[in-house]
């Protein structure tokens, strides 16, 4: 999710998101994590670092990154809860000549069309995508899962990050561990039809391991790097340290 709110907006929501907040809206105290151990004051410890600058082992610790999160059924969609928020303007794409672009510390840096990319296998999964603000929506995502792109691209044994570039100049940094999660897609579909293009088409990042804005709209390049760079977010570049990790 991209933002067009402007950073005094940021400081209202940070402590409206509490722990007990982020475990209702975003389903981690049903989904089984720990084994039995949700809900239980180690975990809601354990959550609440999530008001504080996070380190990836904790990131890590909380979302298992190969693990499964547990999917919904069709009949729970919310077609109208999914907001749409943007970062600036909607791009104007034309989507005949899109190009998404993998390079990097890769050994065959790629170049892709949609009909390239629609080529591949289509992953469908029916997700809630939580966002910082307070809300969530339970939405159908279809697409081709992440890893299957890198894969392609061949990355170097050393690659840690993936640095993501949206046509409207939003960028966003992942570990290469939620990258690679078998439940992270580069969408171009939603709720079985074609993505519209004010939530991200031609392609956009959807996972459930990471809140709405890590899930870049607009995406057109994916580089593959060893080095996490000064540009880690958009967000997290404006001072809003919280955010990190997430």
């Amino acid at each position: 999710m991209n933002f067009d709110k402007n950073k005094d907006l940021i400081h209202l929501i940070k402590p409206q998101l509490t722990r007990r907040k982020f475990l209702q809206i975003s389903g981690i105290s049903s989904m089984g994590l720990f084994m039995g151990g949700c809900g239980t004051p180690a975990f809601e410890d354990l959550v609440g670092k999530l008001s504080e600058p996070l380190n990836q082992k904790v990131e890590e610790f909380i979302f298992q990154p190969q693990k499964l999160v547990p999917e919904f059924s069709a009949s729970l969609i919310e077609p109208e809860a999914l907001i749409i928020n943007t970062f600036r303007n909607t791009p104007i794409i034309d989507q005949d000549k899109f190009r998404l672009i993998i390079d990097g510390d890769v050994n065959h840096p790629l170049s892709l069309s949609m009909a390239e990319i629609q080529a591949l296998p289509l992953t469908s999964m029916i997700i809630r995508h939580v966002c910082v603000e307070g809300w969530a929506a339970i939405v159908q995502w279809g697409g081709i899962r992440l890893r299957d792109i890198i894969a392609l691209a061949q990355p170097q044994a050393n690659v840690k990050y993936a640095f993501f570039e949206s046509a409207d100049g939003y960028y966003e940094s992942w570990d290469i561990a939620s990258a690679t999660h078998p439940q992270t897609l580069l969408a171009y579909q939603k709720n079985g039809e074609k993505l519209p293009v004010e939530n991200g088409a031609p392609l956009r990042l959807a996972s459930p391991i990471k809140l709405g804005y890590k899930q870049s709209k607009w995406v057109t390049r994916i580089t593959l790097t060893r080095y996490l760079s000064a540009f880690k977010g958009y967000w997290e570049d404006q001072g809003y340290e919280w955010f990190a990790g997430l």
